[in-house]
């Protein structure tokens, strides 16, 4: 018997919707339609606007831009439908992880607030969603996140023999996480910054969205001291499990780092920073995961080609895309999130308690009903 759920994603870069259709059938998981839906300038400067660090918001533009992320996840999952040639009636859920607003597991109240209305999104696509993934975990004194190192576990286990090869997962959005997977064995955790900080630098220097193919930073040459000021911050001396966000890595975060620099060019500025996401990614490979055999990439910053470049160079083993074996690496999370949802409909955990350090295995998320589920036309 096989089995459709819809995956939504909207990540930290804040470029659009990553919307997944995924099969299940027995232990085979299965990509059958992806779509992706971008944002308007509206949205995107919206969401900055609701996410910056220290600043005072008004509830009525925090409720207005759930409900308008609620129609426009709910969009993304019928347009996906309608590409695929799929009734509604079809999947059984929707798995949507909403829009982050903020990340603080490390505070004494610790939460994790992603917005974009599930009520909105099963009523407006009649089928059950499951949202709201990272707070069950956070009850259970975990980070919260990262959540998809448990679907890494599921999916390329069918794809590699882990009795014989240890893998790594490296997964860079705007900010980056690693999983290593062993035949006994998987960690997974925040190394810190991906795309975030470069996505920022480029776009007050050249007002360019990101930087393509890395060609600004290639143009430039490392700052050492800059660097090594960098990587002095204390989160990259922490053990896992850890998680972060924009919040921490944030513009205020940079432009403190490098007020000591002086002199020195833009471009050199987007070079060091494309070394320190590099760095702090091998860094956390050669520290925790040292027997690892391959190393597997996958997020936007997989198209960061002289990124990619530094990671490899940075490594003693071979590093390639997830594409080399049979997924893109643009649809992993999306397809995460339908496997999180199917998790939470048949009452399964989805969170690593070695990953995140909660205390007990979660069936994560709540579930809002469908159509499907009330028998309504």
């Amino acid at each position: 018997m096989s089995e459709l759920y819809i995956g939504l994603m909207s990540g930290t870069s804040l470029d659009g919707i990553d919307a997944g259709l995924v099969e299940f059938k027995e232990n085979k998981i299965q990509l059958i339609a992806f779509d992706y839906q971008p944002f308007s300038d509206i949205i995107k400067n919206n969401i900055q606007r609701l996410s910056q660090p220290d600043q005072p918001i008004l509830l009525k533009d925090y409720g207005s831009l759930d409900t308008q992320l609620g129609l426009l996840f709910a969009e993304a999952s019928n347009n996906l439908l309608n590409k695929a040639n799929i009734p509604n009636s079809a999947v059984t859920a929707i798995g949507s992880h909403g829009q982050t607003i903020y990340h603080a597991p490390e505070i004494d109240s610790a939460f994790s607030l992603q917005i974009g209305d599930p009520n909105i999104i099963a009523e407006k696509t009649g089928i059950t969603t499951v949202a709201d993934f990272r707070r069950r975990d956070i009850a259970l004194g975990g980070q919260g996140a990262p959540l998809v190192p448990a679907f890494h576990q599921a999916i390329f286990s069918q794809i590699f023999d882990l009795s014989k090869k240890n893998i790594c997962v490296v997964n860079i959005g705007g900010i980056a996480n690693i999983t290593y997977l062993s035949a006994n064995k998987a960690i997974g955790f925040d190394t810190g910054p991906g795309n975030t900080l470069m996505d920022y630098w480029i776009h007050k220097n050249l007002n360019k969205a990101y930087d393509k193919n890395g060609a600004w930073a290639k143009s430039g040459k490392v700052l050492t001291d800059t660097l090594t000021h960098l990587k002095q911050d204390p989160y990259f001396q922490l053990n896992p499990p850890k998680s972060t966000g924009k919040e921490y890595f944030s513009p205020a975060w940079l432009n403190e780092k490098i007020s000591v620099t002086s002199n020195c060019k833009a471009e050199d500025i987007q070079t060091t920073l494309c070394q320190l996401t590099a760095e702090t990614i091998t860094d956390s490979i050669d520290q925790h995961a040292p027997l690892t055999d391959h190393t597997l990439i996958c997020g936007g910053g997989m198209h960061n080609e002289y990124l990619i470049d530094l990671i490899q160079q940075g490594l003693n083993h071979p590093v390639s895309s997830t594409a080399a074996f049979g997924i893109n690496p643009d649809h992993v999370e999306a397809m995460a999130f339908a496997w999180l949802a199917k998790q939470t409909m048949n009452n399964l955990p989805g969170n690593l308690t070695e990953v995140t350090g909660a205390e007990a295995p979660a069936i994560l998320g709540g579930v809002y009903p469908g159509k499907n589920t009330l028998n309504r036309k």
